[in-house]
């Protein structure tokens, strides 16, 4: 008899599962301003910088900076750049980040290929963490999708940011 009684609560929690679900639908990211766009799977990214017609970056934070923030930049690279070139480029500029460490550098496949540089720094007494995508677009363009974080924070939307640059693509055109 208490499965009866259960039956249509049960019901009800079903449904507002399913309307839970259709609104926690990925948002997109397109810009008349840039020439590549890709999915942000959570409300709680906000864009902090729009791109214009004299400025092409894009920034967004999720929450707060402290807990995920994002950069896009385009790089001209040579025709024959090879990929761990162009990541150990960048990466001498993070040198200089206090209490800097290198992390592990992965290969990455979503809409576009490239890799990933990981490390590690202290700002503000706080153990931060920065996680770079280069993707390649052609034999000319890379972008960078930079995020920093806390490293714990960083950390805990890793799916997140796996995904922002799995949906990253450059628009036809």
């Amino acid at each position: 008899m208490k499965l009866n009684k259960l039956a249509p609560l049960f019901s009800v929690a079903i449904a507002l599962f399913a309307v839970v679900s259709v609104f926690a639908q990925s948002d997109t990211f397109s810009d008349p301003n840039v020439d590549y766009s890709f999915e942000l799977p959570d409300a709680k990214w906000k864009m902090t910088v729009k791109p214009s017609s004299t400025s092409p970056n894009v920034e967004y934070v999720f929450i707060d900076r402290n807990d995920g923030h994002l950069e896009v930049r385009k790089l001209t690279v040579a025709k024959d750049a090879m990929l761990a070139d162009v990541i150990r480029s960048e990466e001498q500029k993070l040198q200089f980040l206090p209490g800097y460490v290198t992390g592990k550098q992965e290969t990455f496949a979503g809409k576009l290929k490239g890799g990933i540089l990981n490390y590690e720094f202290v700002r503000a007494g706080r153990n931060m963490s920065g996680r770079f995508y280069f993707l390649r677009a052609d034999e000319n363009t890379m972008y960078v999708l930079r995020f920093a974080g806390e490293r714990d924070k960083l950390k805990s939307i890793r799916n997140q940011t796996d995904s922002i640059a799995r949906t990253f693509e450059v628009k036809k055109g």
